[in-house]
Order: C-alpha cells, then sequence, then structure tokens
C-alpha cells in the first residue's frame, strides 16, 4: 500500500510539474492576430474550441482542465477577442475572465446631422446595424425618448465599443453624454440669458455650431443671436433655411429660398427653430449660454473663416460689400 500511495503521490507531483511547466509556455498562434467569439453560455470545452478553431495553438485538454480546476470557468466573459503575440494560458484566461473583448472606435462629428451620424454609424467596422431600416422615430422609440426629434440630441465625441456591439448602444450611450452636457451647460447659463429651458439653449447652440467657421468668433456669434433674440429681431441665419429645405438643397442657397417659409426659416419665422440643426459640440452648448458681451447684432464671412462683427445695419452692408462682394 505504501509503494501504491507513493506511487500515486509521485504521478501527482508529476502531473503538477507537467502543469505548471505548461502555463509557463507561450501558446502559438496561426497568425499574428486571432480573433475568436464566445457565445453566451459556453461551456468550457466549448471556449476551448472556439480558441483552437480561432488559430490559438492550445492542447485542448490541458486547456480545458486548467480552466476546469482554476474555478473560473464559469466567470468568462462571452464577446469578441483579438488574441496578439505569444500569451502564457494563464494570461489568456485571465484575459477571458476579465472581458478584454476586442474594442473599435467610431467618431461622431459636432456639425453634422442625425442623418450623417447614421452614414457614420453605418460604415463603422464591426458595429452591428440593429438601427438599418428604422425611421429616426423608430430609433428614437427603441432609446426610450418616443415622440422626440433626434436633431442635436447626441454629444459628438469618439465612442469605443466591443466588436459586434449594436449601433444603438452607441446612440443611447451619446444620448446620455448629451443629456449631462447639456444640464451642466444650462446651469451655467447667464442671468439676463433670453433662453427659456435647455430646450432653447440646444437649438441656439446647433446654430452656433453650423455659423461658426473659427472657434475664437464662437461666443461673438452666439452675442449676436442673443442680442437678435432680446430684440425680438428675425435670427436671419442660413444654415437654418438650408436645414428646412432638407434634400431640395443643392449647395447653392438662394435668394427664394430665403423667402420659401418653413418652420426652419429664420428669415420668415420669429425666434428659435422649433429643434436644433445639427449635433452641438462642448464649446457650442458654453457659448449659447454664457455669449460674449457684444453691441454687435450682424456678423458676415470674411472669406478665411473668421466673421466680421458689426452693431449696426449701416456697418454690415460696408462689410457685406467688402468681403461678399470684393468691393472698398
Amino acid at each position: 500500500m505504501k509503494f501504491i500511495a507513493s506511487l500515486l503521490l509521485l504521478l501527482a507531483s508529476l502531473v503538477f510539474a507537467g502543469a505548471a511547466w505548461w502555463l509557463q509556455q507561450p501558446l502559438a498562434l496561426k497568425s499574428p492576430l486571432v480573433e475568436f467569439t464566445v457565445e453566451p453560455g459556453m461551456s468550457a470545452g466549448a471556449v476551448v474550441q472556439a480558441l483552437k478553431q480561432g488559430g490559438v495553438q492550445v492542447q485542448p485538454e490541458l486547456f480545458y482542465w486548467w480552466i476546469r480546476l482554476s474555478g473560473q470557468s464559469r466567470q468568462i466573459k462571452a464577446g469578441s477577442y483579438e488574441i496578439t503575440g505569444q500569451p502564457l494560458p494563464r494570461a489568456l484566461l485571465e484575459q477571458l475572465v476579465r472581458g478584454e473583448v476586442a474594442m473599435r472606435s467610431v467618431t461622431l462629428v459636432e456639425g453634422l446631422t442625425f442623418a450623417q451620424w447614421r452614414g457614420l454609424l453605418r460604415n463603422a467596422p464591426f458595429l452591428r446595424a440593429d438601427t438599418q431600416g428604422l425611421s429616426d422615430a423608430a430609433v428614437m422609440e427603441k432609446l426610450g425618448r418616443p415622440g422626440v426629434h433626434p436633431e442635436g440630441r447626441f454629444f459628438p465625441d469618439t465612442y469605443p465599443y466591443a466588436k459586434n456591439s449594436s449601433d444603438l448602444a452607441v446612440l443611447r450611450r451619446a444620448l446620455q453624454a448629451m443629456d449631462q452636457r447639456l444640464a451642466a451647460a444650462w446651469a451655467q447659463r447667464l442671468p439676463d440669458s433670453p433662453l427659456k429651458s435647455p430646450e432653447d439653449a440646444l437649438i441656439l447652440a446647433s446654430i452656433v455650431e453650423k455659423e461658426t467657421g473659427r472657434a475664437s468668433d464662437r461666443g461673438q456669434i452666439s452675442g449676436v443671436f442673443n442680442n437678435r433674440l432680446r430684440k425680438g429681431m428675425l435670427l436671419q441665419t442660413d444654415p437654418t433655411v438650408i436645414y428646412g429645405l432638407g434634400e431640395r438643397f443643392d449647395g447653392n442657397l438662394r435668394k427664394r429660398d430665403l423667402t420659401a417659409d418653413t418652420p426652419w426659416n429664420t428669415y420668415t419665422r420669429a425666434g428659435l427653430p422649433p429643434t436644433p440643426i445639427a449635433m452641438p459640440g462642448q464649446e457650442s452648448l458654453l457659448a449659447a449660454v454664457q455669449p460674449a458681451t457684444t453691441s454687435a447684432l450682424y456678423f458676415v464671412a470674411r472669406g478665411d473663416g473668421s466673421s466680421e462683427f458689426s452693431a449696426t445695419l449701416a456697418d454690415h452692408n460696408r462689410a457685406v460689400r467688402r468681403f461678399q462682394l470684393g468691393q472698398r
């Protein structure tokens, strides 16, 4: 009996020594980058098979028992993984348990419309297009905001996501981010602001975003619009007209477009338009509620990205002749 016990102890020692040696051996890969997916509810055996089919040169039986004996077989996270280099078995299991899935990112740019953002999301790599075929209204309903117009409701930023995530998940994060940024900006509004609600601030911020050619002019541009709102003047801003034209806009804004009434035509309708016209960034949100102190009521593009500001119509007309018509 003592001999058998000693033999079993020796065998166990050899097994543990072999396992310890194996855990320190780098795993070879079929290619510099291998990819595999762990589906929800996969067993330890199925995970090992996914690794091997993906191109990780594991010894299936050893890795299977290592997962089981580690006590972590139920802690492996589902997701799409990418493996590079020559990971150790222990490190690979830790990656699976931590859920360090393969990541990508999409940059949603300020000043673009919701329609343009949907195009960016469609072209984002390894992002599942769950919104494909849905109307804007249906997308907002999926996001828990039924009846809310989507324009301006999402914060521009770079959003990382796990491979094969839903585009709805990215939009949900952008929606929540804008809620937070808008609330923070509204809390910082000036006491004499003519804006009556966070919604007003969001709409004005979107106009400032579209009108700003040079970042340093943003506060002044907001100042002009704030002054006009206080005085009850028409905002008369071209980007709102263009937004109202929608697909009818061919890149050339004509005089007849300025007189064609739409809900967004600020040449024919007083006050702010009914919705934002683009996605405003952080600087435009703050500029809307904290405009520069100015007496200007007009501005015109100089042609170099900056704007010329004027307090009177006569000065503005001279600026138009100089910078738009090339007259001195």
